[in-house]
């Protein structure tokens, strides 16, 4: 068995939510599925016959994010970015995955900080 070294930075909060996305910053939003999030960036997943998005392309994101507390309970915020397309990769005959980073970070780690009233102000976020 081979032994894989992590090199990310921060967990990924895995969760399969829509996320809207644009070819280019003004265009038609396609629907995707979210397959993970950290702070700088995101995964999903997306139908081959709907857009040609392709690496090094920049893309208009909206998506929401759970955020959780210290009582495991959750409120829904939402985002739109920028965001670079680093990666595609066929997954099925008619899906892709792409991996994103955000042109601006997210001011938190979805899988790892917890809602707190000091940061609780800082989530939406607008292009």
């Amino acid at each position: 068995m081979k032994n894989v070294v992590e090199k990310r930075r921060e967990q990924r909060l895995r969760y399969q939510w829509p996320i809207w996305f644009a070819e280019d910053l003004n265009g038609n939003l396609f629907q995707g599925q979210m397959v993970d999030i950290s702070s700088g960036g995101a995964a999903f997943k997306y139908y081959k016959h709907e857009c040609n998005i392709h690496p090094e392309q920049e893309i208009l994101i909206k998506f929401s994010v759970p955020q959780f507390d210290e009582d495991d309970s959750f409120e829904i915020v939402s985002f739109k970015r920028i965001g670079k397309v680093r990666r595609v990769e066929d997954i099925s005959n008619d899906s892709l995955k792409a991996a994103v980073e955000f042109a601006q970070p997210l001011t938190f780690k979805p899988a790892e900080d917890s809602i707190t009233e000091q940061n609780s102000n800082l989530y939406f976020s607008a292009v």
